[in-house]
This record gives structure tokens, sequence and C-alpha cells, in this order.
């Protein structure tokens, strides 16, 4: 990460951003009883036939409590910038699942996104964070990542 002071505000500021988010929505879902994906996932229109596999009684309390405790997870990490080179891949692939499960092929949230939506640009913002080593600003990362448990360990020869 570079010693720029905007670059640094900025990532800062979308981690803790794109931490809120996460943290939010998971915690509403958490505390909402019976939550369940099965309303969201019902309505998938492109790819109906992927996604309707994940809302049988068998499956769905298990991908809803995924949901729900992983954007807890995602939240938490990104807020404190700790564990973000783990929990990044995650948020992503998180993102990439919602937008193809959300999206009406070719438009996402109306024809004036043609394919790119929200989901896709939490998605890209999430990638840049984890490129610009994001938890090593003002979190968590730069201390924890530091230490010997997580250090590799070089061979003495």
């Amino acid at each position: 990460m570079g010693e720029d002071p905007l670059e640094r505000g900025l990532v800062l500021f979308f981690r803790v951003a794109v931490g809120w988010i996460f943290l939010h929505a998971g915690l509403k879902q958490v505390l909402t009883p019976h939550f369940s994906v099965v309303p969201f996932l019902s309505h998938t229109q492109t790819f109906h036939h992927v996604f309707a596999v994940f809302t049988g009684p068998g499956v769905a309390p298990f991908v809803s409590l995924l949901v729900s405790w992983g954007q807890v997870l995602l939240g938490i990490s990104f807020v404190f910038g700790a564990l973000v080179p783990f929990s990044a891949p995650f948020g992503i692939l998180l993102m990439l699942i919602f937008w193809l499960a959300h999206m009406d092929w070719p438009f996402d949230d109306g024809p004036f996104y043609v394919f790119v939506g929200p989901d896709l640009l939490f998605a890209g913002i999430i990638l840049l964070l984890l490129i610009k080593r994001a938890g090593h600003v003002f979190g968590l990362d730069s201390f924890l990542l530091r230490r010997r448990v997580f250090a590799r360990r070089s061979r003495r020869i």
C-alpha cells in the first residue's frame, strides 16, 4: 500500500463502508426470526433452475445460516480490517452469486444498468480492497499478519 494519504483514506473509507453494509445486512437477517433465503431465491429469473435447488426444505435452512452469518463475519472482517485477505474472496463470491441470482439477463435492476448492477460493483470494490491490502490501512491485519503465527516461516540453511 502506498503512502499517499488520499489513497489510504479512500481505501479505509471503502473498507469500512462495505463492512458496514455487510454487517448491517447480516445482523438484520440474524435478528429476524425464521429468516430464509427462499423468497429471494425462488424469484430468480435468469438462472432459476440453478438457484431453485437451494430452496428445498433440507437445504434452505443451511444456506440461510451461511448467508446471514457469512455477511456478519464479512462485515466484522472489513470494519476492523481483520483477515481481509481471507474474507475478501468469500465476499466477492457472495456478491457474484447475488448478482447472478438477482439479474434478469441481460438487465440488472432495470434496462439502464444493462448487466452491471450494484452487486457486481461491490464485487469489484472488494477485489480492489484485496489488491490494495485494505486490512493494513488502519486495520488489524497490519498487526495480525505480522505475528509469527500468521507470518511465513523462512527456512534457514
